[in-house]
């Protein structure tokens, strides 16, 4: 493990973090949002606002850890402030010299995955991070890099409106001016959580869509079928089926991950042909994908026949076939259920040989 160097400008850092008056404070919302957002953007069980100080990092927010503070020695965020102009990403903590002796790798929290984007004054001083944090081997999607890095500039502008925030609100009784100024920056500070907000919906997106297909994600679907079981009266048919691809793993360890990936985008293009809605195909995770009928049975299981002749039939230079397993919902089950028994009708298509739609045994 390599203790973090400290910044060359260190006594000025860390005038201007005192100059924010945030240190040990109690929780703020607009914080804890940020660390949920990053947290669900990025996939990661672990997001903080990280601030560094003489001897420690404290996290003014913080998900999925229990502590609220380590040594600043053992920090990742101490060694990603000396760069305040990037992101520092560490794809596998014990592959790095800088942390690979560290208790933090090698004990509780046990990370492996680290990526934190600087929180960084007008001026230019780092002050800390917003990081995420996993406890495996990974990277970043690209489309997850800028997002952390859009929510650290939120952090940052939202520590600077809470300085001058509070900075206005001890002056206020002075004088006139200062109460004008106080109206001012409380109309800023409104008109930036209003861009807030709506970035937040655009990043709440992304929490709901796969990066590589632009397919909703295994979330999207769930909420689809909530809605269509609302939508519908008690008698209403709706059929869940689960598709993979036979075979995938053995077309990326002989033709690439890149072929991989066209093969799945190939296959995603596909489906949309058959669905019913935007939110009625989805990507399962890994080779499997999601469909949602409102139709009856036998209907539905035409239609997966239907998906898995065209998949067969599609031109890439590689035989392919998918298994598909396909099960009726519930009333009053939770999505999940029906996930499961679309599985278990899933495997059993691949134990029958695999290249065929069977359907989920009924009770």
């Amino acid at each position: 493990m390599q203790k973090p160097p400290t910044p060359a400008n260190e006594a000025q850092r860390l005038q201007a973090l005192r100059s924010y008056d945030i240190l040990d404070t109690p929780p703020e919302r607009d914080f804890d949002d940020l660390v949920a957002i990053a947290a669900a953007v990025c996939d990661a069980p672990i997001a903080l606002v990280s601030l560094i100080d003489e001897q420690r990092q404290w996290f003014k927010a913080r998900t999925g850890l229990a502590a609220a503070q380590t040594p600043r020695e053992l920090a990742f965020c101490a060694h990603a402030i000396l760069r305040p102009e990037q992101t520092l990403v560490v794809p596998d903590a014990r592959d790095d010299a800088r942390f690979a002796g560290n208790p933090l790798v090698l004990d509780d929290p046990n990370i492996r995955f680290y990526a934190g984007a600087p929180l960084v004054t007008p001026d230019g001083h780092a002050l800390g991070t917003l990081c995420v944090i996993d406890t495996k081997p990974r990277d970043l999607a690209d489309k997850q890099h800028q997002a952390l890095t859009a929510l650290s500039r939120q952090a940052s502008r939202a520590m600077e409106l809470r300085r001058v925030g509070r900075a206005l609100a001890r002056q206020l009784q002075e004088s006139e001016w200062y109460e004008r100024r106080l109206l001012q920056y409380q109309s800023e500070l409104e008109a930036s959580n209003a861009a807030l907000e709506a970035s937040n919906a655009d990043l709440a997106a992304l929490t709901r869509t796969d990066p590589l297909t632009g397919l909703p994600n295994r979330r999207a679907f769930a909420l689809a079928l909530e809605q269509a079981v609302a939508r519908s009266h008690a008698a209403a048919p709706l059929q869940v089926a689960l598709l993979d691809i036979d075979h995938f793993k053995t077309i990326n360890d002989v033709h690439g991950h890149a072929e991989g990936d066209r093969v799945l985008l190939a296959v995603a293009d596909a489906l949309r042909l058959y669905a019913a809605g935007p939110g009625s195909v989805a990507r399962y995770g890994g080779e499997e994908f999601l469909l949602l009928f409102e139709a009856p049975q036998p209907q539905a299981q035409l239609q997966c026949e239907f998906v898995r002749e065209a998949i067969a039939n599609l031109p890439l230079g590689l035989p392919l076939t998918v298994s598909i397993g396909l099960a009726a919902y519930r009333t009053g089950e939770e999505p999940a259920a029906t996930f499961a028994r679309a599985d278990q009708a899933l495997y059993a298509a691949k134990r029958g040989g695999r290249n065929r739609v069977v359907l989920a045994e009924t009770e």
